[in-house]
């Protein structure tokens, strides 16, 4: 029965999900939340080999908790490796994740983690021992592309007034710079605020360029991937997941994409009559610009 505006629903792998029905989707459809985050964040971002090779902190952006599966997939996959997480998770809304906890038991990736989310519900933080390392959980409840803006703003204005680079405005709002981006929001076409080129490209900006960091995310669009080469992100082919052939990741640095996208890749965007990117919230298709068309041949991933 349908509750607070979402539903339980059983997919066709036989596991269940969570249906927004005022979105109108399904979180994780088809293959399920724990097989989508595996095959779209664990596996795709190579988390198990970058914490093995980390002594420090590994900080991992939550964008789209959700109802959850994202963040309890990772944790639970790196729970015997000593690198210490820091995990801040992002949205708009708790009610998908107090539906999913009254529903745990259908759902399965709960277990063990009931009592900390229960603290992120309640809280909004959570510090604990998981497995082998210490985890740092927060959850930051609001607009993110207003938060994105905001921090971006403290942070220029701590530079200015200290006259060097400043942890301050970091540390204010929970969110050091991330060595990995969960991006899982509702599609363009629901809610578009969410995969504007401003977004991304302050995106891009709060990234700290010295710390490589990937963002995995299941849309394969033309105007998605454009958006993050015009943000300033390496575009490269992603995993398949469930009914999806690929997905897309993008990064800081060419050296955490396995199969960067192509000349061949750019000329087919070009042809494309849905590549340029939204600047406001207001979904829409269109061909590329010349402008958008001129940045794209000057970017360095197609350069060789």
């Amino acid at each position: 029965m349908p509750t607070a505006g979402y539903k339980l629903v059983q997919l066709a792998s036989g596991d269940y999900s969570i249906h927004s029905l005022a979105h109108g989707e399904t979180f994780h459809p088809v293959i399920g939340p724990v097989a989508e985050a595996e095959a779209l964040y664990v596996n795709q971002l190579q988390l198990r080999e970058r914490l093995k090779n980390r002594s420090g902190e590994f900080v991992i952006w939550d964008v789209g908790l959700g109802a959850a599966a994202n963040a309890l997939t990772v944790l639970r996959a790196a729970r015997d490796l000593a690198c210490p997480i820091r995990l801040v998770s992002f949205d708009c809304t708790m009610e998908p994740l107090r539906f999913a906890l009254q529903h745990a038991a259908a759902l399965g990736y709960f277990g063990g983690y009931e009592t900390q989310t229960r603290a992120i519900l309640d809280q909004h933080a959570v510090q604990f021992r998981d497995g082998a390392h210490e985890v740092n959980w927060q959850l930051h409840l609001g607009d993110f592309p207003t938060w994105l803006a905001q921090s971006l703003e403290r942070r220029s204005l701590n530079r200015r007034v200290s006259g060097r680079e400043s942890r301050r405005a970091e540390s204010e709002f929970g969110a050091p710079p991330p060595h990995a981006i969960l991006f899982d929001a509702f599609s363009p076409a629901k809610n578009p605020a969410m995969w504007t080129l401003p977004l991304f490209a302050n995106l891009f900006r709060r990234l700290e360029p010295q710390r490589p960091c990937a963002l995995p995310t299941y849309s394969r669009s033309t105007i998605m991937r454009v958006t993050l080469l015009l943000a300033g992100f390496f575009v490269g082919v992603g995993h398949a997941t469930g009914e999806k052939e690929e997905t897309t990741i993008a990064a800081n640095t060419l050296k955490l994409l396995a199969e960067p996208l192509d000349r061949r890749w750019l000329e087919r965007a070009r042809r494309s009559h849905s590549a340029e990117p939204m600047v406001e919230s207001a979904y829409r298709i269109a061909p590329l610009t010349a402008e958008s068309w001129e940045k794209l041949q000057a970017h360095s991933q197609f350069s060789s």
